[in-house]
């Protein structure tokens, strides 16, 4: 008999699904022409990474991202649509700055196939992990 954990990549089935789930649910939110990404932004950092998934004070979900880009003049911005757009399979033009722009806490408008970016958004988080205070 076959096992029902298939692996998808690297990953199992449970952990894929556990963090396709968490995507949804917290840091991801469906909207009118594409997707809502909530994400809490470190600047001046040493590299460029997208960390695990935040969880606030309140209990909200953000995805944590580091970029190494001072936050003058909208340059760590620019960093942070880059770095999502690459690790989403996204042009950069897909991904804006929705709210946000001069605080740590964002939301990150993305435009393309829902279930693409979901995905590929759960594998980013399956790999990062989670964490209660990054």
């Amino acid at each position: 008999m076959r096992s029902r954990s298939a692996s998808i990549g690297t990953f199992s089935c449970r952990c894929w699904r556990a963090a396709f789930d968490a995507a949804l649910s917290g840091c991801f939110q469906v909207s009118g022409e594409g997707a809502l990404l909530f994400v809490r932004v470190t600047p001046n950092a040493s590299k460029d990474e997208i960390r695990e998934l935040w969880t606030g004070p309140s209990g909200e979900q953000r995805l944590s991202v580091r970029v190494a880009a001072p936050p003058d003049g909208g340059r760590a911005n620019k960093a942070v649509v880059a770095l999502l757009a690459k690790a989403l399979g996204l042009p950069k033009s897909a991904a804006s700055i929705r709210a946000g722009e001069k605080d740590r806490l964002k939301t990150v408008a993305l435009v393309g196939d829902l279930k693409a970016i979901a995905a590929r958004l759960a594998l980013v988080i399956a790999e990062k992990g989670s964490s209660e205070d990054a």
